[in-house]
């Protein structure tokens, strides 16, 4: 120790008074003072919602992850639930594609139906819906596109609202709008009041970045753009500042909470959004957050319990109240076998 150092410093009989290893000794005493701990109720899990029955399809770029028919939906949710799950997310991948992306609103649409088999099965899972068009046009984005090619934001609008109020007829607890159109919250919120649905909560993807690790949700949702990309609507990495102006812009126009994905490379995000807001703060450990956790772990260069409960807990850490995660039920299990 440098002698200035030493200098000034507390000490007793010689020693220093101070000892932060103190209360680093042993497990029990460092779970004792933790200052972070998730519960496994944070987490919701995202799930992948095909038509049919007994069908499961893995995801190749998703580890553990695969799209499921209704039926399967429901013994997933289930073991999720039993694990003491928050909640799922679902997306709907299907075939049924056109211009207008009006399967995204269909009363038998994939999602539709996989609501309502979640809901007569287990009432009181909390079941969330992402509502976008991507996975609906035959071009791949997000709203609806005009005559120059380009998304035209005010033409979505009506769309997406209609898609959320077919979300909530099917019994959705919460809506999920993660097109990044501006002014969607507030259409969707007064499509929802006017339908009869003032209960059903909005969680919006409020500071959705343009990011690269989204790369294994396209594949397993069928949505990549068919044309160029998603950056004149989804968020410039670079921009933190912004975020805060989205969760506000959202909040005054009725979001019940926010959102900011993708997560583990924007905690400085999570923390200014926990900041700047007093509603829930979401946060989406993407696809490609958990992949490379997965893929690292498969050639045994980390170990995967440890670096995704690591990670998990940085983003509570952050701010976030909410993590959907691909790895919510393995992290529940994980947590409530350290608790034993």
């Amino acid at each position: 120790m440098a002698p200035e150092i030493a200098d000034t410093m507390p000490r007793t009989g010689g020693f220093p008074a101070v000892r932060h290893r103190r209360l680093r000794t042993t497990e029990g005493m460092r779970r004792l003072v933790r200052e972070t701990a998730p519960r496994p109720s944070q987490f919701v899990l995202p799930m992948f919602a095909v038509a049919g029955e007994g069908v499961r399809q893995p995801v190749d770029a998703l580890p553990g992850i695969a799209r499921l028919s209704p039926d399967l939906l429901v013994e997933e949710a289930r073991a999720a639930r039993d694990a003491g799950v928050g909640g799922v997310l679902l997306f709907g991948v299907t075939d049924l594609k056109d211009a207008d992306g009006s399967s995204a609103h269909a009363a038998d649409g994939v999602v539709q139906e996989a609501v309502r088999a979640l809901k007569t099965a287990l009432p009181d899972l909390v079941v969330i819906t992402d509502v976008c068009l991507c996975g609906y046009t035959d071009h791949g984005h997000c709203g609806l596109l005009g005559g120059g090619g380009e998304v035209d934001n005010d033409a979505s609008l009506a769309v997406l609202a209609q898609t959320a109020v077919s979300h909530a007829r099917a019994g959705a607890d919460v809506v999920a709008p993660s097109d990044m159109m501006d002014g969607r919250v507030a259409a969707i919120r007064s499509a929802l009041d006017e339908a009869g649905y003032e209960d059903v909560a909005i969680m919006s993807y409020s500071a959705k970045y343009a990011s690269a690790f989204y790369g294994p949700f396209r594949e397993a949702a069928g949505s990549a753009p068919g044309h160029g990309d998603r950056r004149g609507y989804q968020m410039d990495p670079p921009n933190a500042r912004e975020a805060v102006r989205e969760v506000r812009e959202d909040e005054a126009e009725g979001a019940d909470l926010v959102m900011v994905k993708p997560a583990a490379t924007y905690l400085d995000v999570i923390r200014a959004v926990r900041e700047a807001t007093g509603l829930p703060v979401a946060a989406y450990h993407v696809s490609g957050e958990y992949a490379m956790v997965k893929a690292a772990a498969e050639r045994g260069w980390l170990d995967e319990r440890s670096a995704m409960l690591e990670v998990l807990t940085a983003v509570v850490r952050a701010g976030a109240d909410i993590v959907i995660t691909y790895a919510a039920v393995d992290a529940a299990r994980w947590i409530h076998e350290g608790e034993r």
